[in-house]
């Protein structure tokens, strides 16, 4: 049976993500008490259900302390696992929360709604590297759910899954990123009027890029200190590691360098590759 677990702060987009696994015909339930979720997998196993997407935070009280000795449990019993955690910047939250007007689960008369994500950002610290981190600061809905798609679609071979996300400097370092590299030094594809419109994937700011020597030596040192580096986190039983390329807006030079090095290690990990300041 494959389930997948969703966590993370309240107004990160857990209710988008456990949607789109439902449209995409997972058994799904919200809010489920922590202690409680090997009995529902073993319930819906046995009712012949294959697929189950389960949201479980802070809405459960301290329960939640009790996920990580279920996970194993369940991973020792066979269960596919795989475990989805959302995230955001804590400015980005409160302007959420003001927008919908909805209360957090943990603000009180006596606790302001900063105070609220800080206390729940400190009681998940420990289940955020538990698994696949995705920070939903910049993304927009439609694009969560193409993350989300994306992450449920992996093939369920064992080992490590490696994403490479470009970013634009200028929208803040995501902070899903394990590894981040800054490629603001190269020549940038902006300043040419024809170019500036395209993207890393157009096949003229290809053309550009290939031709600069400086890009060719960046692309290099980065293969060699990633590919030196990448059996050590597996044999740290990494389920996920995220590469960020950022440059300054985003556009040309990361998304060039991280569909580069994605194509180079498809041989060597599960490749996922993410455009944050493209996807809408």
């Amino acid at each position: 049976m494959q389930v997948v677990l969703i966590s993370g702060l309240s107004g990160s987009g857990k209710s988008i993500a456990l949607n789109v696994l439902e449209d995409a015909g997972y058994y799904c339930v919200d809010n489920l008490p922590a202690p409680l979720l090997s009995d529902l997998v073993e319930h819906l196993r046995l009712e012949g259900h294959r697929m189950a997407a389960v949201a479980v935070d802070m809405r459960g009280g301290s329960s939640i302390a009790a996920l990580p000795p279920q996970l194993r449990k369940l991973e020792s019993e066979g269960v596919t696992l795989r475990f989805v955690f959302l995230d955001a910047r804590d400015d980005v939250l409160i302007q959420r929360f003001s927008e919908t007007r909805r209360r957090h689960p943990l603000a009180t008369d006596d606790v302001t709604l900063g105070e609220a994500i800080a206390r729940e950002r400190e009681a998940l610290e420990m289940l955020a590297s538990l698994g696949h981190h995705i920070d939903t600061s910049n993304l927009r809905p439609n694009a969560l759910r193409a993350c989300v798609k994306e992450f449920a679609a992996l093939d369920e071979r064992a080992g490590l899954t490696l994403l490479f996300q470009s970013f634009g400097f200028k929208n803040g370092i995501p902070l899903d990123a394990d590894l981040v590299f800054d490629v603001r030094c190269l020549p940038n594809p902006h300043y040419d009027p024809a170019l500036r419109p395209l993207t890393g994937r157009d096949i003229e700011v290809i053309r550009f890029l290939d031709a600069q020597p400086e890009v060719a030596r960046m692309e290099a040192d980065l293969r060699r200190f990633i590919g030196d580096w990448l059996p050590a986190y597996i044999r740290d039983n990494r389920s996920y590691l995220t590469v960020g390329i950022g440059c300054t807006g985003g556009q040309h030079r990361s998304v060039y360098l991280a569909e580069r090095l994605a194509a180079h290690f498809r041989d060597s990990a599960r490749v996922l590759v993410r455009h944050r300041s493209l996807i809408e």
